[in-house]
């Protein structure tokens, strides 16, 4: 199968994109890492093995649309319109709901009320006064 920059990707490649970066240790390694050529060369290496032959580019422009695809739907029903669709928003949205950062902003709003940590929130005349 011959891969071009303009050919547009089948269900069935999708599907195994999507398997791919469901996988936990992808999810991890995709999250927060600025320069990720690496990570996309071993997902489009992983892709060959399921017989999809797309480089790392290709994966890695496939990864970004779909995810603002995604975020753009999400948005949409957040906001009241349940009109906005995508064929893979329910895979997404098992694959981006566990993005350590939602858990982190979670973590970091518990811990933000917290009665065990009062002095992390004190302001700097509370603590000169003292």
């Amino acid at each position: 199968m011959e891969s071009g920059a303009g050919k547009h990707w089948t269900e069935e490649e999708v599907k195994a994109l999507l398997s791919v970066w469901s996988e936990k240790n992808i999810r991890k390694q995709l999250h927060g890492t600025l320069r990720n050529k690496g990570i996309f060369i071993y997902i489009a290496k992983r892709l060959q093995e399921l017989g999809v032959c797309r480089d790392w580019k290709q994966c890695r422009a496939k990864y970004k649309n779909l995810k603002y695809e995604y975020r753009t739907v999400k948005y949409a029903h957040t906001s009241g319109d349940a009109t906005k669709t995508m064929k893979f928003f329910h895979d997404l949205d098992a694959i981006l709901q566990y993005e350590p950062v939602t858990q982190l902003a979670a973590e970091e709003n518990g811990r933000c009320c917290s009665a065990t940590e009062p002095r992390l929130h004190t302001s700097p005349t509370t603590d000169s006064t003292q």
